[in-house]
């Protein structure tokens, strides 16, 4: 079972959170098609859960190795620079998501010690903002699992890529 989460937790979450979006957005359209009204909290969930996908997807990016790369610099590399490049880009992503989790956990206790309540449905802004310092660290162990196999891979001379 973990190793089935491992391998699909933001293919199956990120399903279930664009299915519930599509599921707000169609019953908004048909509120609004019929009373000539709509939820006002329609675009605020849809919008709150699209930061949410996005932040998903960029994990499954990192998972898969299809995050945007410089592949004309790497592939012209020598293989010690290339291994290099891989350890540098991994400590600038690294520590560019220390620095989201940082700010994103001052901003949820910002939001929960003021007591920041969304304008349409007036629930904890803090609930929305959470995402962002948790899914940032699961982008961080998608990011030290892809470094790691792709370390190995090149040692083993196994390295299939090109980014």
């Amino acid at each position: 079972m973990l190793k089935f989460l491992d391998a699909y937790f933001e293919e199956i979450l990120g399903g279930l959170l664009l299915a519930l979006m599509a599921l707000i957005a169609f019953a908004n359209v048909i509120v609004r098609y019929c009373t000539n009204l709509s939820f006002s909290a329609s675009e605020e969930l849809t919008v709150n859960l699209f930061v949410w996908i996005v932040l998903l997807g960029t994990s499954r990016a990192f998972r898969e190795g299809s995050n945007f790369s410089m592949n004309v610099i790497y592939n012209a590399a020598s293989r010690r620079v290339q291994t290099a490049l891989t350890v540098f880009g991994a400590v600038c992503t690294t520590l560019f998501f220390l620095m989201l989790i940082w700010q994103g956990t001052v901003e949820v206790m910002d939001e929960i010690e003021l007591e920041v309540v969304s304008e349409s449905l007036a629930i904890p802004v803090w609930i929305y903002t959470v995402a962002v310092p948790l899914f940032s660290v699961l982008i961080l162990v998608r990011l030290a699992q892809h470094t790691v196999r792709r370390l190995r891979d090149r040692q083993y001379g196994l390295d299939r890529e090109g980014a």
